[in-house]
């Protein structure tokens, strides 16, 4: 068959597709409005002929239009897990012209996406059959965990062919086996962590990290580039988590020391706003203090300025610590600080800051100092 697979890969638009072969026994076609489209060219229906025929391939069709916009007004888009990074995102799809169906644990949090256009779904399960693109973005291990393979889970629906792509940050090892288990099913697995927080979600600027068969990223990045300004990837499923927890045990050194030497400055009588903008001119500037500082006052829009509510909560940054925890005992890493940023977020959950976003550790430092 190899010169008759030539022959119509030569003639075939490659403007309007990106056509993936796998040699496998088994042909799966992930997106089932391609047969419509594929009748409209007498090469592209002999190439679908062939395909069926065959016996010593697989075909996987990843469709990209000239226009972003037109392939996302023709196939529905799943997203799971509504919460303060989920709900933006899904939002950013339904303004992009992407038919979401929803789903999350809690109804009241489909509300504002089922306004904007969204369709919701009693289950993941639901989900999955009725769309072979699926977002998820949840809070933990377990929670991933029970989407993809509980009774109304993911993989009890999913189509043979389906791309699904998880934005929760969960341990690396979770990623690899339940990339494994949707390759069983049919289904292809990638990791996507976020960065960039509640700020870059709901401004479309989040970067991603993905893990997983790079032969898929091109599809995975056509829905990912709707929500963030940066899609990298980072090699094979598990790798995007790996790079993740790495960012965020930085990112919780970095607000600890943040908060530390905010609230010495204040002790020392200057004025928070004054100590924030020459720290941002000057060698100690980072993200927690230029974009998120922890100081009420000092910013607009930010968690600090809103008793700390929303943004990054508190038990999340402690799971991800913890994440990064397990990973440096695995490989034998030396992490004293990020194991020590670890226990003072501990202790914050155990002080009644677990809801509370993760720069409220300002706060705690600051009334420590006043017992």
């Amino acid at each position: 068959h190899t010169s008759a697979w030539r022959q119509v890969l030569s003639t075939w638009p490659k403007k309007l597709y990106s056509i993936l072969l796998y040699s496998t026994s088994r042909v799966n076609f992930s997106q089932r409005e391609n047969t419509r489209l594929c009748q409209t060219s007498n090469m592209a229906a002999a190439w679908f002929r062939l395909a069926r025929q065959s016996s010593h391939f697989s075909v996987v069709f990843r469709a990209f239009s000239v226009s972003a916009s037109h392939q996302a007004s023709r196939t529905p888009v799943g997203f799971i897990g509504l919460g303060n990074m989920g709900g933006p995102m899904a939002k950013h799809l339904i303004d992009n012209g992407h038919p979401v169906i929803v789903h999350d644990v809690y109804p009241e949090a489909m509300v504002s996406l089922q306004d904007a256009g969204a369709v919701k779904a009693s289950t993941p399960a639901e989900v999955a059959s009725k769309a072979d693109r699926i977002i998820t973005m949840l809070p933990s291990s377990p929670h991933v965990q029970e989407v993809y393979c509980g009774e109304q889970g993911i993989l009890s629906k999913v189509k043979a062919g389906s791309l699904l792509i998880d934005s929760s940050t969960i341990d690396p090892a979770v990623s690899k086996e339940m990339a494994e288990v949707a390759a069983k099913k049919g289904g292809v697995y990638m990791d996507a962590p976020v960065s960039g927080g509640i700020k870059a979600a709901a401004a479309a600027t989040l970067t991603f990290m993905v893990g997983g068969r790079q032969e898929e990223f091109e599809a995975a990045k056509e829905l990912l580039q709707f929500m963030g300004k940066n899609v990298v990837y980072c090699g094979d499923v598990g790798s995007g988590q790996a790079v993740k927890i790495c960012n965020n045990m930085l990112l919780a050194i970095e607000m600890i020391g943040t908060s530390e030497t905010m609230n010495l400055g204040m002790r020392l009588g200057l004025d928070p706003k004054l100590l924030a903008s020459v720290i941002n001119m000057s060698t100690g500037r980072c993200w927690a203090s230029d974009t998120y500082n922890p100081v009420p006052g000092v910013m607009e829009g930010v968690p600090s300025s809103n008793n700390y509510q929303g943004g990054f909560g508190t038990a999340l940054m402690t799971k991800d610590l913890g994440l990064a925890q397990n990973a440096a005992t695995a490989t034998k890493s030396p992490t004293p600080l990020g194991s020590l940023a670890h226990q003072i977020y501990r202790i914050l959950c155990n002080k009644g800051y677990p809801l509370k976003d993760f720069s409220s550790v300002f706060h705690y430092l600051s009334e420590e100092e006043k017992k």
